[in-house]
């Protein structure tokens, strides 16, 4: 058996090719949001809203009326965040009302919801604790349940399942101390010996590995005779020789969070272990996240809706300057931020959930475009919140409490909510692979035109392909039902925003055709405007889902007309934001930027850091990471 091999080094064009071969090519179903993204509004593959079946419904209602209770009398919010962990009895409450096997077939021993219910029960437990959301949301969405139900044989199934349905917590083992979102750099090893693999490496960042039983672990395996090699996914035991939990890692919100360093020395599993084949670890974490993305911005809306009672409580009870502080302007505005947007935050997730249960359409832009919006949007309606409260706002729950009043943890929110913003790809990173899925019709057609590496004849064959596209495609962004002003008159007052979507699609597909004609190959170098132009898709796509709630609300509840105001108020200040990054695109400080950033690492303004100290450490800023024994006690907790 050889030895481990040591971290890779790879070009950056190594590592694009890697991300490039692992994403999921093919679009054989149709995607709103890549169509919205090429200038095309589809409103008929999201209008009318679809609708779970009659027996889903039953199952996820009675569920979450026994959640609901689970959460009002076994969870303790306040205890978690002192205590700084969850209860075992907490974990153990869960598994007996089958929560841990939400997502799980029945005949597995699990509940078998939907992902409607799915997200909305994680949106319930979520608001009673944002670390039993994330024990549960780490468990099902990204840990062993889901690869094992898209990718895992039966006898994997039959094996597994039944355990992560009623006794066993898991977690996904990706990021290492000096590998995040490039993957291309793992240097966790997975060498082939006889039956089995043995596994060397340290991952950071273990959501639930710390109280883990079973372990989804992402290894490279090095190509021989018989292995085609590749990073590859495993099913590990989590109390396996050889592995040890080095340390619990400490943060500034999910303080419940049980999230560690995991070292594996010399960890034998099973080839039967193996998640497909060698090669496809990072194909199927990419494809666990297209719906298992969606339970963040589930949690988010749940943190908006709870921020909305709060807000809507506090600001009618304060008074200022002889009137309640909710009819101070500056206050108001805030308010209708967050009730707007709080409504346009669950009509996004609850859409997007029902189009992943339906299984009709490709979602993955729509459950990255969730992922982006609900966590950016929540975080901004958190920190209105705190601002609304004022200094009770910035007051720790505990202390309120003890001086006399009602315990809100609203600085615990804030706390609790700025790692959505990094968990399961990073705002940036959201971005960068939004954009490489818009484009995709682009590059396809036209991609070799601009690839160094192509030859002569390949290029004119790309361009005999992209004249034939773009002459079709190009006459489409000229006109289109936005400019009619009886389109979409099902929706009374709302029809004037979809027509506006309609028309800046066509807009949105336009400017980016006329930055991938100007920039070209160096499209890729362009992340902030590439930012820009999936944030106004994000926009577009939040108006839909506004929309077409309020007529689905409409028609089948008694809230029609206030649906339609919130979804028309959400609309116009979307409409807002837009405008500012259609002038953004094409007006900004990029360049200025890059030479600003050019100037810092250069050391060329290390003067305008006189006057301070810096109480850091001084340690390394990365970790070692060398594969080997531990050193460190275990301190994985076996929950009673």
């Amino acid at each position: 058996m050889s030895a481990p091999t040591q971290q890779p080094k790879v070009t950056e064009r190594e590592a694009r090719q890697v991300a490039e071969a692992a994403r999921e090519r093919d679009w054989r179903k149709p995607s709103f949001a890549k169509e919205l993204f090429l200038g095309r509004f589809r409103l008929d593959l999201v209008h009318p809203h679809p609708l779970p079946a009659a027996e889903d419904v039953r199952r996820g209602e009675a569920f979450l009326a026994v959640l609901r209770e689970f959460c009002e009398t076994r969870i303790d919010g306040a205890r978690i965040e002192r205590e700084a962990r969850i209860p075992d009895e907490t974990i153990a409450g869960l598994k007996e009302i089958g929560a841990l096997g939400m997502k799980i077939d029945p005949k597995y021993g699990g509940l078998g919801l939907t992902q409607l219910y799915y997200n909305r029960a994680l949106a319930l437990v979520g608001s009673a604790s944002p670390a039993v959301g994330a024990l549960l949301s780490a468990h099902q969405s990204i840990g062993v349940p889901q690869p094992l139900k898209l990718f895992g044989t039966q006898e994997q199934k039959d094996a597994f399942l039944p355990r992560l349905a009623r006794t066993d917590l898991s977690a996904f083992l990706l990021t290492e101390p000096d590998v995040g979102s490039d993957p291309a750099r793992l240097a966790t090893t997975a060498v082939p010996d006889g039956d089995a693999y043995v596994l060397d490496g340290v991952k950071l960042w273990t959501t639930n590995g710390v109280v883990a039983d079973l372990l989804v672990v992402m290894a490279r395996v090095p190509a021989s005779e018989g292995h085609p090699g590749g990073i590859t996914a495993f099913v590990v035991e989590a109390d396996a020789p050889g592995i040890t939990v080095e340390h619990r890692n400490a943060f500034m919100g999910l303080r419940g969070l049980e999230n560690g360093v995991t070292r594996l020395h010399r960890v034998r599993v099973p080839a039967a272990h193996r998640i497909g084949p060698e090669g496809a670890g990072l194909k199927i974490a990419l494809t666990t996240l297209n719906t298992g993305r969606l339970s963040l911005p589930a949690a988010c809306a749940g943190a908006a809706k709870w921020c909305l009672k709060i807000a809507r409580e506090w600001s009618a009870e304060r008074e200022q300057w002889g009137r309640p502080v909710a009819r101070h302007e500056a206050v108001g505005t805030k308010i209708s931020f967050i009730a707007a947007t709080a409504f346009a935050l669950e009509a996004v997730v609850d859409l997007a959930s029902q189009l992943a249960d339906e299984d009709r359409n490709d979602i993955r832009i729509e459950a990255a475009l969730a992922k982006l919006y609900g966590s950016e949007k929540a975080w901004l309606i958190a920190d209105e919140l705190v601002q609304i409260r004022g200094g009770r706002g910035y007051e720790t729950a505990d202390s309120l409490a003890a001086r006399g009043e009602r315990a809100v943890p609203a600085e615990q929110l804030l706390r609790d909510l700025r790692i959505n913003r990094i968990f399961e790809g990073s705002t940036e990173i959201m971005h960068l692979l939004i954009a490489r899925e818009a484009v995709d019709a682009h590059l396809s057609v036209a991609g070799d035109l601009i690839d160094p590496e192509k030859s002569l004849g390949d290029k004119a064959k790309a361009g005999a392909r992209a004249g034939g596209f773009y002459a079709r495609w190009l006459p489409g962004l000229v006109t289109g039902p936005g400019q009619l002003p009886g389109s979409y008159g099902e929706f009374g007052a709302l029809a004037v925003h979809l027509r506006y979507v309609e028309r800046t699609s066509r807009r949105l597909a336009r400017s980016t055709f006329y930055a991938m004609s100007r920039w070209q190959g160096r499209m890729e170098l362009k992340q902030a405007f590439l930012g820009r132009i999936v944030d106004i898709g994000a926009e577009l796509f939040a108006m839909s889902a506004a929309c077409v709630r309020a007529e689905l609300l409409r028609t089948t509840t008694d809230h029609g007309g206030e649906a339609r105001q919130l979804a028309d108020a959400f609309c116009r200040q979307a409409r807002l934001r837009i405008e500012d990054l259609f002038r953004s695109l094409w007006s900004n400080t990029d360049d200025l930027d890059r030479r600003i950033v050019d100037g810092v690492l250069a050391g060329h303004y290390v003067w305008l850091e006189a006057g301070i100290v810096d109480p850091s450490d001084g340690g390394p800023w990365i970790a070692d990471a060398t594969p080997g024994p531990s050193t460190r006690q275990n301190v994985h907790r076996k929950l009673d």
